[in-house]
């Protein structure tokens, strides 16, 4: 049997264990259950939510993009490790307070917890709306990853379009029918499988290419002086671009809807104890963003469709490894992006339909709430799919345009949860504003004033905005805001 098709058997297997698992997850629980979809009863353990949590950083974007970066750019890809570190630390304290206040209300969404608070129907459809566009962004990026794998360990067998087809088909299948239970212990499977998998192949990458560690950065350095450094000759970023990326992604981490809704589903004891052991997920991205670097100075950039295929076209091309490693990395990639894709494509379809058709149409029962919820999966996930197939942006790329508009997100939430006078008319405005100008600069400006993230120039017009526009108007329910303020 040829190395592609041993490689194709290994990742179609796991791809039909991945399903059994999503599946067999939700059986015995209530199928006509809205918590139970959307936060899985608000019971899961410390270990499910940290693969489910772990998970939504172990993505494509790390086993793809991470070495493609560290191969492409260098150092810069270095603000991987400090963000994922980082990042879900403030969760360790609004976490539980988000949780107390979603069980009192009976909220299970951003855009739900914001409605509360702020009142209206405006506010939530647009929550609804950008969460949508910003997952289908973040979506889009763990598609590119699943085709790439299929394509390249297949040795072109399988097209672009199948294999995002096939992989995310299984998402949407467990998704759909088993909520975020099936998303949660799908994770664990797929998480044990590619914190293996990174490591292994990491390693034996870097020692069959260069001998050692230290061997291979100090012929990066002779070969490339500045690219293991940020601003200086020879870097590929700049101070400001380096800084404002890890800010916009520290600062949007916990807006994300399927991080932010995970508050709901467990209780503040599991909440902090998964902060505390969550940053050791960022050492299981070292081994990755090793490769990446292992192939500078050895494999050609014109050999390459794009940056992000690094790590299959070493082990298809530039080594000799027998077929099963082939497999093995494909399924440690596809549990990569599947493990991400699934909890994104969850609270989209979630955050969608809590926020725009329920504010559109206010009379729908708990039923039709997820029936609709159901079907919304599968559009988000067309969506997604287009985008993948027709769109050309690399996987970082599309990750931080995410990032760039779902940040908007972070003065309305820190403003509900600590801020008495922070008024409903503030953070609209300062959301469409800051939205706006992040889009622009993403899709329109051909640069960024200072070499700033579009996502940072954003969030301080939408910061600005909201302090004014404060200051000018009305708190409507006082109530309602020191309650959200007071508790926890």
């Amino acid at each position: 049997m040829a190395d592609w098709q041993i490689a194709m058997v290994l990742m179609i297997g796991y791809l039909v264990i991945a399903l059994i698992i999503g599946v067999l997850a939700g059986r015995g629980q209530d199928k006509g259950s809205l918590d139970e979809f959307a936060v899985a009863g608000g019971k899961l353990g410390l270990i499910v939510m940290w693969f489910l949590m772990g998970g939504a950083v172990f993505s494509a974007f790390s086993f793809l993009g991470a070495p493609g970066w560290a191969y492409s750019q260098g150092a810069p890809a270095l603000y991987i490790l400090t963000y994922t570190a980082f990042a879900i630390l403030p969760w360790y304290i609004i976490g539980p307070k988000i949780g107390k206040i979603g069980r009192k209300y009976n909220i299970y969404t951003v855009s739900g917890f914001l409605k509360k608070r702020f009142g209206g129907r405006l506010l939530p459809i647009l929550i609804g709306l950008i969460a949508l566009l910003a997952s289908i962004q973040y979506l889009a990026t763990q598609m590119k990853g699943m085709a790439y794998i299929f394509n390249i360990m297949t040795e072109g067998r399988i097209p672009f379009w199948l294999g995002a087809l096939l992989s995310y088909g299984i998402v949407v299948i467990y998704v759909a029918t088993g909520g975020l239970r099936a998303a949660a212990w799908s994770d664990v499977f797929q998480g044990l499988l590619m914190i293996i998998i990174s490591w292994v192949v990491g390693l034996a990458i870097v020692k069959q290419l260069h001998n050692s560690v230290s061997g291979m950065f100090t012929e990066i350095i002779e070969s490339n002086p500045g690219f293991l450094e940020i601003g200086n000759a020879g870097s590929t970023m700049s101070p400001t671009a380096y800084t404002t990326t890890i800010l916009v992604s520290l600062i949007g981490f916990l807006m994300w809807p399927h991080l932010f809704s995970k508050s709901y589903a467990s209780n503040a004891r599991t909440i902090k104890k998964t902060v505390l052991i969550y940053p050791v997920f960022a050492l299981f991205l070292v081994p990755l963003l090793l490769v990446g670097f292992a192939a500078v100075n050895v494999v050609n950039s014109s050999d390459l469709g794009s940056p992000d295929e690094i790590l299959p076209y070493l082990i298809t091309t530039a080594l000799s490894l027998p077929g099963w490693i082939y497999g093995l990395v494909g399924a440690g990639a596809l549990a990569a992006a599947m493990s991400t894709a699934d909890a994104i494509t969850h609270s989209a379809s979630l955050e969608f339909t809590d926020g725009v058709i329920k504010n559109v149409k206010t009379d729908i029962s708990d039923r039709s709430t997820l029936l609709i919820m159901r079907i919304g999966v599968f559009v988000i996930g067309a969506l997604a799919y287009f985008i993948t197939v027709f769109g050309g942006q690399g996987l970082i790329a599309l990750l931080l345009g995410a990032y760039g508009s779902i940040v908007q997100f972070a003065p309305g939430v820190y403003g509900a949860l600590y801020s008495k006078r922070v008024t409903a008319p503030a953070i609209i405005t300062g959301l469409i504003v800051g939205t706006v100008v992040n889009y622009y600069y993403q899709l329109v400006a051909p640069s960024t004033p200072f070499d700033i993230h579009a996502g940072i120039l954003g969030l301080i017009c939408n910061v600005l905005i909201v302090i004014v526009v404060s200051a000018i108007t009305q708190v409507k329910d006082v109530k309602i805001a020191a309650d959200y303020r007071n508790i926890g």
